[in-house]
């Protein structure tokens, strides 16, 4: 059997779960729930079935290994926020109530529950391209790896201290200025935990690319394949949401124009100094 199809029907069940979910719940953040969890199960198919055929299986348990510790540090973030006790995402609620009923769940159905879980499926699909070509760990792999650890911590930092700063704010009577992080990586950055995100996923498609490369494939088809529409919709999906959610923060916040105007949004870059910046946290 291909893995890919196992992968697809896997896929289907995911889709069947959240969705009925939730109409029975009406709580649309199943998708949010399984977003660290089915990754890894896709990678670890592909990596499973290397390993019963009797491939080079090294370069396919690397890249497992490497989306499970993401998807580790992703639940466990996830997981302390109250991710899993019910909490629906306010984002939802917030377009909930700019639309109709029925429109709402149009996009519920087609846009939360179809195209995040086929995203979830493209951005893993760079271990489809190291299945079909096998090989062993070479020094391109390594460095790849060495990168996505990197990206990995700098993720797991942003966390850390967006974290830290609600703490502070909720230990204050939950108000504490400017009201948004804007210390450690948020000095560079707006959303660096989202620039890390991105940045591993875009690795996770070089290793894949870096295997069709090794076994003899050249640019066209090789370094330059299909899947990389999976990161480069990720990209997207994470460009469209960061400016819905830097539309709720400035209309919360006051000082958040000015946060904008002087710190870069995804790629850490150090912050414009010809106006002031807000007070750090």
């Amino acid at each position: 059997m291909d893995p890919f199809v196992v992968v697809i029907a896997l896929f289907a069940v995911v889709c069947a779960f959240c969705w009925i979910a939730s109409l029975i719940t009406k709580d649309t953040s199943w998708v949010d729930r399984i977003w660290s969890v089915v990754p890894v199960a896709y990678v670890w198919i592909f990596a499973g079935f290397a390993i019963g055929e009797g491939k080079e299986a090294s370069r396919l348990v690397l890249m497992a290994v490497l989306v499970t510790a993401w998807g580790a540090r992703l639940t466990f973030n996830f997981a302390r926020k109250g991710g899993y006790s019910g909490m629906e995402d306010y984002r939802w609620a917030i377009l909930r109530g700019r639309m109709k009923p029925w429109q709402f769940q149009v996009f519920n159905l087609l846009f939360i529950v179809l195209y995040q879980n086929a995203l979830l499926v493209l951005i893993t699909l760079p271990a489809l391209i190291a299945w079909q070509n096998p090989g062993a760990i070479n020094g391109w792999d390594v460095a790849f790896a060495v990168l996505f650890a990197a990206f990995l911590i700098g993720e797991f930092t942003a966390d850390q201290q967006q974290w830290n700063f609600h703490q502070a704010k909720k230990a204050a009577g939950g108000t504490l200025e400017p009201g948004f992080a804007t210390g450690g990586l948020f000095r560079y950055s707006r959303h660096p935990n989202f620039f890390f995100e991105q940045a591993q996923w875009w690795v996770f498609y070089a290793m894949g690319a870096s295997a069709a490369v090794a076994s003899g494939l050249g640019l066209w088809g090789g370094a330059l394949n299909w899947t990389i529409v999976g990161a480069a919709l990720l990209t997207v999906l994470f460009i469209g949401s960061t400016i819905f959610t830097e539309s709720i923060s400035a209309g919360r916040h006051p000082a958040y124009a000015q946060y904008q105007r002087t710190t870069s949004m995804l790629v850490p870059w150090p912050p414009k100094r010809t106006e002031e910046q807000p007070r750090t946290a």
